[in-house]
């Protein structure tokens, strides 16, 4: 007896299995083969635009989700990505009235849908620092607290927001109210611990920090920061087994090399063999070059917030972003952009040390620095 088709339902199912497994490729695969049997399904061509989405195809996914409009012009998910994608496009305005137009239909108390959107908004305007990104991205996260006050991730992201708007205090308050909902919370507490450790407020910091995993971060400036607040509060030495785990967390994270990186080790091999050691030896000087917390200065005072001493005993002052622009001003060449300083002077710490450098923002460039040795951190 031959197999029956699967139903639209069946392959939608399938796919999106697929989907969030990250398998980008078969998923859409899986939908194609769905949509030669059901041409008319809203629901397949929803998801290969989300696919051709997740795989930066954005000419592809907005057509996928214009056709699934046409065939349902209300239909929820395909507005909401729609959205993103013309967001994506740098079509604001258009990405803005498909977000708007979900509220107008009477979506908001589907909370899964404003929260989405409200990330959408947020991530795009973390790229862009677009101030009018996280406003309008709070409405929606506020939205979804309305409909569900003891979501404690609708809250978490109000709380988000809130700081990238510049209210800190609003910030904290929604964080701890989320935590007090969901205390396994770990990204809105890494979250609250790194706002707690830039206001100075350290033993708040390093108690939200050491209620997470060292699986739970996925970025290194949270890891950095804890090993500082435990070396300085806890006096710890650089070799004591309670930090293991998070060195460990911190070279996986910054141990994986890409093409760039194998290239580099290939074209100088003074990178190769004695990379581990260097490692090794650079990392254990983190307490040495690491920021001295006792003599950190209080944002409110006067006086620089931030120094350095660079190898040639060079001293610069000043927030992370002042001293990198400085550096690339004195050491660079002006014209470069901070991230194009950044990464070329990751790519050269990296033939010297064998260790990566981050370039996503000021501080874990230069906390990555002097991880690796190249220049102190006194305050």
């Amino acid at each position: 007896m031959a197999t029956p088709f699967l139903s639209s339902e069946e392959y939608d199912e399938r796919a999106h299995q697929l989907y969030n497994e990250g398998q980008y490729d078969d998923a859409l695969t899986v939908l194609r083969e769905g949509l030669t049997l059901y041409p008319s399904s809203v629901e397949l061509h929803v998801g290969i635009g989300y696919a051709q989405l997740a795989r930066e195809e954005y000419a592809w996914a907005r057509r996928s989700f214009e056709q699934a409009l046409v065939l349902e012009p209300e239909h929820e998910d395909g507005l909401a990505g729609l959205g993103e994608t013309m967001l994506k496009l740098g079509q604001d305005d258009a990405a803005m009235r498909c977000f708007r137009h979900t509220l107008e239909l009477g979506y908001s108390d589907d909370v899964d849908l404003m929260l989405q959107v409200g990330r959408s908004l947020f991530r795009e305007g973390s790229l862009r620092d677009k101030s009018d990104f996280f406003e309008a991205g709070k409405e929606f996260f506020e939205t979804a607290v309305q409909q569900m006050p003891d979501s404690a991730e609708a809250i978490a992201c109000v709380g988000y927001t809130q700081h990238r708007l510049g209210d800190d205090d609003a910030a904290i308050g929604s964080l701890r109210r989320s935590l007090q909902l969901d205390s396994d919370h770990a990204e809105a507490r890494i979250y609250l611990a790194n706002i707690l450790y830039d206001q100075s407020e350290y033993e708040a910091a390093l108690y939200h920090f050491e209620r997470t995993n060292p699986d739970d971060h996925w970025d290194e400036l949270g890891i950095w920061r804890l090993i500082e607040l435990k070396r300085s509060l806890y006096q710890l030495g650089e070799n004591d087994p309670e930090l293991k785990p998070w060195d460990d967390r911190l070279s996986e994270l910054t141990g994986d090399l890409d093409d760039v990186d194998t290239m580099l080790l290939e074209l100088d091999p003074r990178s190769g063999a004695d990379t581990a050691p260097a490692a090794e030896t650079a990392r254990g000087q983190l307490e040495l070059f690491g920021t001295l917390l006792s003599s950190l200065a209080d944002a409110k005072h006067d006086g620089p917030e931030h120094q350095i001493i660079a190898l040639d005993g060079t001293q610069y002052d000043g927030s992370w972003e002042e001293i990198v622009r400085r550096m690339r001003d004195e050491t660079g060449h002006p014209a470069h952009s901070m991230e194009e300083f950044m990464a070329g002077m990751s790519q050269h710490g990296f033939r010297q040390t064998g260790i990566r450098i981050p370039t996503h923002d000021a501080e874990s460039f230069l906390r990555g620095s002097a991880v690796a040795g190249l220049l102190r951190i006194v305050r």
